[in-house]
């Protein structure tokens, strides 16, 4: 077969043997060699790719926590606080105010000419206004004869008015349930928290696939995103993985120019803890290039802003209760019994500390009974771990996937409101999870924020809040650090590192393409490095293509 050398700028190949070249060999959508083109010209006959010659190629980011269905997401109606670009470029504004909120989705709702069509919105985030819990009165405003529902930014909360709750069997007195409130009524105010009971709801409200999958049009409109922001792997990390959905993402990622390989996780939802080892071992045989299955999702808490989250004593800073549990811990031990036995990997989601520990003391007894040394269970999120839990996730082999962005867009919130001073400024420790030798990768957990590697690059080694204040010093990591992060960091966690996270001989030819070189720029200059595209397989997808 035909062998292409691209040449570059610089090189950087995230492998300490080689650190940088000039040029890269491609065969049959692999790396087959690295280095000068005297370096690879012994190979043979070759045709020589200069597209990238004033450009940076990098391995091809990975994200190891997101979520595909940021991509039929953007259909719906945008409720988010800050500025944010879709799939096709377009940067819509924040909006700052509940009532800015009600107006974007009264305008969405006079362009519907169905009247019984439902309104979905997403990324709602009442902590930045003044932390005011929206009511189905509210969202009666813009219709009380059509199920509306916003998705918060967490997603683990969502906002429905009364038509929603009526269809939904919800609008009556004498329910009993943490995660629906009640009103001085005695009726549930519209909030709804936890996947549990969001989940009768969503049918009603738009949400009428299992509520984080994408659709065909989604998963390719969420793979735009990915050439947008030089992604080339990347997770769907709470799929449910009905038979249909699989059938849909196996077609779609099989495609001639679909541009990354995604590895979707199975939500532990709606199963037994053994049959959802025998339904995620029967997936991984489907498992295909571009399609990675076979991986188990477990959620143990919510979220922190949400105040969903379980927290270790003091509890919130706010006074406000603990959280919630979304798992018991007896169904915690199984789920790990069984897939260490059956040789699956699970992530699992813990943003308190209290869950972070729930789940340590769970996985020592069941390595005991079924010994795994390179399991490579990993912690997402883990946000409020501290040094003695890192010490216990080492000793475990365990690995974690710290929230990185949450510096910048809830860092001032948690320090005045959520978990306060202290526990704000040591949040996300990725310089300690390093320094206790424990394997991390940082994310986004788009769409909760913005997928975008090298801006979660830049959160992990400046540690900026939204308000311009530096929150934890001595928690920052380096340049080299978070690249390694967004890169094999990403790639161990997925168990995938002999694949791709490194340009080395033997991988996929998976690359990022960057205007600027990371490790040149300085730390402010990470997230402002333009993407050019990527590199997937040996093709070629340029942003300005999309």
């Amino acid at each position: 077969m035909s062998i292409t050398v691209y040449s570059a700028k610089k090189i950087i190949t995230i492998n300490p043997g080689k650190p940088t070249a000039t040029h890269v060999a491609v065969r049959d959508g692999r790396i087959l060699g690295v280095g000068t083109l005297g370096d690879l010209e012994p190979w043979g006959e070759y045709r020589l790719d200069e597209t990238f010659a004033d450009k940076i190629i990098m391995p091809g980011l990975i994200e190891g926590h997101a979520h595909t269905m940021e991509g039929t997401l953007w259909r719906y109606v945008y409720c988010g606080y800050f500025d944010r670009v879709d799939p096709d470029g377009k940067t819509w504004d924040g909006l700052k105010t509940i009532d800015a909120v009600i107006a974007r989705l009264k305008e969405a709702d006079e362009k519907l000419s169905d009247p019984d069509a439902p309104l979905p919105g997403w990324q709602l985030d009442p902590i930045y206004m003044n932390n005011e819990r929206v009511s189905r009165h509210q969202l009666d405003q813009v219709s009380s004869t059509r199920p509306i529902g916003i998705l918060h930014a967490s997603g683990h909360i969502m906002n429905v008015n009364s038509r929603a709750l009526e269809l939904a069997g919800l609008l009556k007195t004498g329910i009993n349930h943490p995660g629906i409130p009640l009103g001085e009524d005695g009726l549930p105010t519209g909030e709804l928290k936890s996947p549990e009971v969001m989940t009768p709801v969503g049918p009603h409200v738009g949400f009428d696939r299992a509520m984080t999958d994408a659709d065909e049009r989604g998963l390719r409109d969420f793979a735009k995103l990915c050439v947008r922001t030089g992604v080339t792997t990347i997770t769907d990390l709470a799929s449910r993985l009905t038979d249909e959905s699989v059938a849909m993402m196996l077609r779609v990622t099989g495609e001639d120019n679909f541009p990354a390989c995604i590895v979707p996780l199975r939500f532990f939802m709606g199963q037994t803890p053994k049959e959802l080892v025998e339904n995620v071992s029967a997936l991984k045989k489907q498992s295909t290039e571009r399609l990675r299955l076979g991986r188990i999702k477990v959620v143990a808490d919510g979220s922190i802003q949400g105040f969903s989250a379980r927290l270790r004593w003091p509890g919130y800073h706010n006074g406000a209760p603990n959280g919630l549990w979304y798992v018991t811990p007896e169904q915690i031990s199984e789920i790990f019994n069984l897939a260490l036995e059956a040789g699956i990997q699970v992530h699992i989601h813990t943003n308190g500390d209290q869950a972070t520990e729930l789940v340590l003391d769970r996985l020592g007894p069941a390595l005991q009974s079924q010994p795994n040394p390179d399991h490579r269970f990993t912690l997402q999120h883990c946000q409020l771990a501290d040094s003695a839990q890192f010490r216990r996730m080492r000793n475990q082999g365990m690995c974690v996937n710290l929230f990185a962005n949450h510096h910048f867009y809830w860092g001032d919130e948690h320090y005045r409101l959520t978990v306060g001073p202290e526990r704000a400024e040591r949040m996300n420790a990725c310089r300690t999870a390093l320094d206790n030798d424990v394997p991390m990768a940082i994310h986004s957990d788009a769409p909760v924020t913005p997928l975008g590697p090298l801006f979660t690059a830049w959160c992990a080694v400046n540690r900026i809040t939204a308000s311009g204040r530096v929150q934890g010093e001595s928690e920052k990591i380096n340049v080299d650090e978070a690249l390694r992060a967004i890169t094999i960091g990403a790639a161990y966690t997925l168990h995938m590192d002999d694949e791709v996270g490194s340009i080395e001989v033997g991988k996929r030819a998976d690359f990022a393409i960057l205007g600027d070189d990371p490790t040149q720029v300085g730390v402010d200059g990470l997230k402002d490095i333009e993407v050019w595209g990527t590199v997937q397989g040996g093709r070629i997808f340029s942003k300005a293509d999309l």
